[in-house]
């Protein structure tokens, strides 16, 4: 920027901070105004893009401890003097920049608007306008990754647990290996980047969901598999030791506890879904199978020991729990 400047624009003012402001105040007030003022939300408007450009020239000094010394120690000095362009006296034999010459090293890069040569706002407020500027000339777009592209594709309940690679075909017939992490979820999503849409910074990224195949005997809770086991009366009645199938192909032996009634859910540790973070449990559910044919010997102990038990009354308290 033209050192005269210095003199005449009071950036504080423009800034709207008091001279001794904080680090922090300048930046709260500049970040307040550049989202107010910035052209891309002020198109056409000439007295905005002035604006701007005033507090961002303000804010370049400002936040910058040494040209921020600078700045102040020129104020004090010059007051409210005016310097001619081409010197200052009668004379004209000392110009504005050779009666501060020394103070203005390194500001040479600088223009109007604040920014460095290259255009562009300071980087620490690239959020404010979502990382990238379009607008008047000398306000520098940031090159943008390519859009993401989204596809869809069905694994079986193994592949969700395990883990499996899947090949998604485009339509120029070039194949793109999906690897789909074992312990995924249904209507989960997977990244694979640089096969996005391109774009000047780089490919975006192309988003998988997977929809996962229900499986007819294992069903997924979190990172717990669930399953329904089978028993016989006298096995829930009396307490037994039973062989459960896990989905590894190995078997687990599950104690089940005298009087189990059906429905009723064990738990066995450690053989549900391994992920990265976690792994889950296998939990049995026990259903009390009924016979639907009896020999002559079963049906004469069923009714033994129906008459043994004829004093328990299993329905006790029904009516009262039906009551509205």
């Amino acid at each position: 920027m033209a050192s005269q400047d210095w003199v005449d624009k009071d950036f504080y003012k423009i800034l709207g901070v008091a001279k001794d402001a904080s680090d922090a105040d300048i930046k709260k007030a500049y970040r307040k105004l550049a989202r107010e003022h910035h052209p891309d939300t002020n198109s056409g408007n000439a007295a905005s893009e002035k604006k701007f450009k005033d507090i961002s020239e303000a804010y370049s000094v400002l936040s910058d401890a040494e040209e921020r010394q600078q700045y102040d120690a020129i104020r004090a000095m010059g007051g409210g003097a005016r310097f001619a362009p081409g010197g200052a006296g009668a004379g004209g034999n000392a110009g504005f920049e050779d009666m501060f010459g020394g103070l203005f090293t390194g500001n040479a890069g600088r223009h109007a608007g604040g920014f460095s040569t290259s255009g562009g706002i300071p980087p620490e407020f690239a959020d404010l306008f979502g990382g990238g500027f379009g607008g008047p000339a000398g306000y520098q777009r940031t090159p943008q990754k390519g859009a993401d592209r989204t596809a869809t594709t069905s694994i079986s309940f193994a592949g969700s647990i395990r883990g499996t690679t899947i090949g998604l075909r485009e339509p120029n017939g070039e194949v793109i290996d999906v690897r789909v992490p074992a312990g995924i979820k249904d209507g989960q999503k997977v990244r694979v980047r640089g096969k996005g849409q391109p774009g000047a910074a780089g490919n975006g990224d192309l988003m998988v969901q997977v929809s996962v195949k229900p499986h007819p005997f294992y069903t997924r809770d979190g990172d717990n598999l669930r399953i329904h086991v089978p028993v016989t009366f006298a096995e829930a009645a009396l307490g037994a030791e039973i062989e459960v199938p896990t989905f590894d192909g190995e078997h687990v032996r599950v104690r089940v506890p005298a009087g189990t009634p059906s429905g009723r859910t064990l738990r066995v540790k450690g053989h549900g879904v391994k992920t990265s973070k976690a792994t889950g449990d296998l939990l049995v559910t026990i259903d009390v199978a009924v016979p639907a044919n009896l020999s002559k010997a079963a049906e004469e102990a069923v009714r033994a020991f129906a008459e043994a038990t004829a004093d328990a009354d299993v329905r006790e308290g029904l009516a009262a729990k039906a009551r509205l």
